[in-house]
């Protein structure tokens, strides 16, 4: 059976190092340290072995590399962006960005 597309924008196969983050029950900060599989300007998969519940929240930081985007001026740059988990499996999460993100130096 032929799988159908439902995504409506274009995943680039791009890993770029993260922290995703999430408050805790306590309100504390847990955060992992994960790789995206792939990436669109909706949402990313990130590599994980814990990866968080369907539904949780969560605050992205995604490192851009000076190597790979010259522009930057040969500095790393990060974009903060939050969202919420909408699928897992054994090699991960999927999450989908909110409209609101944030491109700074690191």
């Amino acid at each position: 059976m032929a799988r159908v597309e439902k995504r409506r924008v274009d995943r680039f196969s791009l890993q770029l190092k993260a922290s995703v983050s999430i408050n805790d029950e306590d309100g504390k900060q847990r955060s992992i340290k994960v790789m995206t599989g792939d990436i669109s300007s909706g949402g990313a998969f990130f590599r994980t072995n814990t990866p968080f519940s369907v539904g949780t929240d969560v605050k992205m930081d995604l490192i851009l590399p000076s190597d790979k985007f010259k522009k930057l001026g040969g500095k790393r740059s990060r974009i903060n962006v939050s969202g919420s988990v909408i699928r897992t499996n054994a090699l991960g999460m999927a999450v989908c960005f909110d409209k609101k993100y944030r491109i700074e130096p690191y």
